[in-house]
């Protein structure tokens, strides 16, 4: 099992323009274009926001404390500007 952690931003005027783009590409059944994939970091655009990856900064740090304990610390005051939710998820 992995654990695994991810900001999200608001959403803003960007997003829903290219939240429009993605949904009239998939609705046409062709790939969006680079600049939008790239913005979802290639995945489908979610309700809470843009996704923006905070594991590996400087908000945010594996934690080991004791034998069977694993997980992430963040430091909220260092999250990237306009993130209000961070979600926390395993993978099997």
């Amino acid at each position: 099992m992995g654990i695994h952690v991810i900001g999200f931003q608001n959403s803003d005027e960007k997003f829903q323009q290219m939240k429009d783009v993605w949904d009239a590409c998939e609705k046409a059944g062709v790939k969006p274009p680079t600049e939008v994939s790239e913005f979802f970091d290639y995945e489908a655009p979610g309700v809470r926001g843009r996704p923006v990856a905070i594991e590996g900064t400087p908000c945010c740090r594996k934690w080991n404390e004791e034998e069977m304990q694993d997980g992430f610390e963040v430091d909220v005051t260092k999250l990237p500007e306009g993130v209000t939710v961070i979600r926390f998820y395993n993978t099997y």
